[in-house]
């Protein structure tokens, strides 16, 4: 692969290559409990990748990695065996693979080989009857961990293929192209292409009164004025709306949620922390902010002057380009609480892409 993080923890659209076969496995109603193998000194990119996972260190071959893995379970019924280089897990695949063990003391999935095979003379080898191995691979826990333990072969790469020594049968069930097997550089970009996105957009309001004796904040940026917005905050509106925008295209529920006005410890702090925890939240499911939309609605101050310096700003929180970045500015014709200069209102739209949706 190259690079400078060994590949299972290489970003795949916003995530550790880890994290996405480990969610899947973790998601799955089955499955009990899930523990991660992990090379030695790779402890702090686990920790970072997967807050909270239970591991095991590994050995100098996958299949001492495996063996120390077994060793560290509890007693189980059934057990899978997973590569972190394949990230994307169906649940069909992991049903299908259950449900052979009711017969089978393996299951491993296959595809059937597409391409014309070759041997080093150059001389067509038949395809007939020959699939592609992938994982994860099912196994009675108490027959493969027994597998491992009376193993004295050659250094074994497949675990099913431990079992049938062992005089074990393992069936063979459909795979799925989605596991493909990240090995080269270039693979990282095809896993990609593999991804399907979802596109969402929501939206955040808020309003806060226009008091003496209170600073103005408006998109994070200071601006003089005769009067300031109240709150438990700093008031600012605008980012408090966008705030809104960015939470609700994840259901993450709204500001008050995560900064409750009752908590003194956000009395008077900086609306930014509160737009940079959406995005954040965002960033956690590997999604990609692409555009944000705010408009500003009040009699004074005029926003014109000060709407490219709010655009800015707002780029450097989301850490997006200005050019993602929209700023309006509007009255209610002296209507309303806004027309009579008693407070400012804010609305604000959000777009977001999220990954992990086939198409």
């Amino acid at each position: 692969m190259g690079g400078a993080l060994p590949k299972q923890f290489a970003p795949l659209a916003g995530r550790p290559m880890l994290a996405w076969s480990y969610a899947a496995l973790l998601a799955h109603p089955a499955i009990d409990e899930v523990l991660v193998v992990v090379g030695e000194g790779h402890e702090p990119l686990l920790r970072s990748a997967l807050p909270g996972a239970r591991s095991t260190i590994g050995g100098a071959t996958r299949r001492e990695s495996v063996r120390r893995g077994l060793d560290a379970l509890r007693e189980a019924d059934r057990i899978l065996i997973h590569d972190a280089a394949r990230p994307f897990i169906s649940a069909d695949v992991i049903d299908r693979l259950l449900a052979a063990l009711d017969e089978a003391d393996g299951a491993v999935p296959v595809l059937p080989v597409a391409d014309t095979l070759v041997a080093a003379n150059g001389a067509n080898v038949p395809r007939d009857g020959l699939s592609r191995v992938q994982t994860p691979q099912a196994f009675r826990f108490a027959t493969v961990r027994r597998a491992h333990a009376d193993w004295s072969g050659d250094e074994a790469t497949d675990d099913a293929q431990m079992v049938r020594v062992l005089g074990g049968s393992v069936a063979l069930v459909q795979g799925d192209a989605m596991l493909e097997k990240v090995t080269w550089a270039g693979d990282l970009s095809a896993a990609e292409a593999r991804i399907g996105w979802e596109t969402r957009t929501a939206t955040g309001y808020d309003v806060h009164r226009l008091a003496e004796d209170e600073e103005l904040w408006l998109g994070g940026v200071r601006i003089p004025h005769t009067h300031g917005l109240s709150g438990h905050s700093d008031a600012d509106v605008a980012l408090h709306a966008l705030t809104d925008a960015l939470l609700g295209t994840i259901a993450a529920g709204d500001i008050g949620l995560h900064f409750p006005p009752s908590d003194p410890q956000w009395r008077g702090a900086e609306s930014g922390q509160f737009l940079q925890h959406a995005a954040g939240l965002i960033a956690a499911k590997g999604g990609q902010i692409t555009f944000v939309d705010l408009t500003i609605i009040c009699e004074a101050p005029k926003i014109g002057p000060h709407r490219e310096a709010i655009r800015i700003r707002i780029a450097e929180l989301l850490r997006l380009s200005p050019d993602r970045i929209s700023v309006k500015a509007t009255t209610t014709e002296r209507l309303g609480f806004t027309g009579r200069s008693e407070g400012i209102a804010a609305q604000a739209a959000a777009t977001i892409r999220l990954p992990g949706v086939r198409v």
